[in-house]
């Protein structure tokens, strides 16, 4: 059963940068509760990029929100675009994706965003089952719903055109196949970060075009990662990723920046808003941000390994970094008891992906980044050799104990 649709709305606001329109998005649910009829939720996914972070998976937990809300999810991997690549932001066209980069990249992304959303109330579809039959007439109709003006307003091709770097005239045709999707599946409402915001608005044009009741647009802001100031990214070392190990998330959602907890309840968890208001409060009356920051870690951890394997990463937690000691629970690398050195195993902790490289190890190790049995180790004791039961830590993260 739905709620009604002011809660509903209530829900669907927390955290959102922009409603396109909002009264539009209040009529929608009206009509819905009143027939009984969920909505259609559309999210399209580019299949370039497979791994996920807490950044990307901000539209994914609103979605998640309308998912449990009673609407249905659909998920429409562009495998179809993928083969031109979005153009959004990039100060040059971008390389086309095979078909076996974009299936790859696309069975990875599914296996990642259903640790977000239910499997079984989600629908995934792939553009090119309606793209890749359009005749060469229906394209041509596709592309005069538009201007090359209306093209051009977006800033990447605009700082193109006036720089005179090369625009392919098939980057035009992104933004309309996108927006093409939404009116394939007839989508109520789609979801997408600021940057995508040309793109989804184009599907509001289509539709409207093609006689059809136009999409809601709802935008969500960009994730600051874990420096407070740069948006979310693996390139940028500031992320937590939804298929790092428990342990690591919790570490690494403890230092979340004090400013930033409130942005983290609101688009990296599914708290109720009125639950937010009360921790915002809460802050504002002097309580400790690091016990506030605790139940947040304990939030976005049970929210991708469950409340059994939260409860280890506490444990974790408390050990290795509140009291400074070893935990119980790490891995575990089997040796030759007396005959490996600190070198030898340097390319099993590569191997275990402890480490990215020797040259890595040996640079944490000059900056006093290596202990075994909590005691630092210099260069000078590359060639000991380690023992059954010794636990090497690398950094504040990463344990591993040796065992024969």
């Amino acid at each position: 059963m739905f709620i009604k649709p002011e809660e509903q709305l209530k829900i669907i606001r927390k955290g959102t940068h922009q409603i396109v329109d909002q009264e539009e998005l209040l009529a929608k649910l009206e009509k819905s509760y009143n027939a009984k009829k969920p909505l259609t939720i559309k999210l399209g996914l580019d299949p370039s990029a497979p791994d996920i972070h807490l950044g990307h998976a901000v539209v994914l937990r609103k979605i998640k929100q309308m998912q449990d809300l009673g609407h249905h999810v659909v998920i429409i991997i562009g495998d179809f675009t993928g083969r031109i690549g979005d153009p959004t932001g990039k100060a040059k066209g971008r390389v086309a994706l095979s078909d076996e980069q974009v299936k790859a990249n696309a069975k990875t992304y599914c296996e990642q965003i259903f640790k977000v959303l239910d499997a079984d109330k989600t629908i995934v579809r792939f553009n090119s089952e309606w793209l890749s039959r359009l005749t060469f007439e229906e394209v041509i109709k596709l592309a005069a719903t538009t201007s090359v003006a209306r093209i051009l307003e977006r800033d990447d091709f605009q700082n193109r055109y006036e720089n005179q770097v090369p625009i392919g005239i098939h980057e035009f045709f992104y933004p309309l196949m996108q927006a093409y999707d939404s009116v394939e599946i007839k989508a109520d409402i789609e979801l997408g970060g600021t940057d995508q915001t040309f793109n989804v608005l184009m599907g509001r044009t289509l539709q409207k075009h093609g006689g059809l009741e136009k999409q809601v647009a709802i935008f969500m802001p960009l994730l600051e990662g874990l420096d407070g100031t740069e948006k979310m990214s693996k390139s940028l070392g500031n992320y937590i990723g939804v298929d790092e190990p428990s342990q690591i998330m919790f570490k690494k959602v403890m230092e979340v920046p004090d400013q930033l907890i409130i942005k983290y309840f609101e688009l990296a968890t599914d708290e109720h808003p009125d639950k937010v208001d009360n921790i915002k409060h809460q802050l504002n009356t002097g309580i400790n941000p690091r016990d506030i920051k605790l139940k947040l870690a304990k939030i976005i951890t049970s929210l991708y390994w469950g409340e059994e394997e939260t409860k280890k990463a506490m444990t974790y937690f408390e050990t290795a970094f509140r009291n400074k000691g070893i935990p119980e629970d790490i891995p575990e690398l089997l040796i030759e008891i007396g005959s490996e050195t600190i070198m030898d195993i340097i390319p099993h902790l590569i191997e275990r992906k402890f480490v990215k490289s020797k040259s890595e190890f040996i640079r944490l190790l000059m900056q006093n980044g290596v202990q075994i049995n909590k005691e630092r180790i210099s260069e000078d004791d590359l060639d000991r050799v380690v023992m059954n039961g010794e636990v090497l830590q690398i950094g504040k993260k990463r344990f591993i104990r040796f065992i024969k």
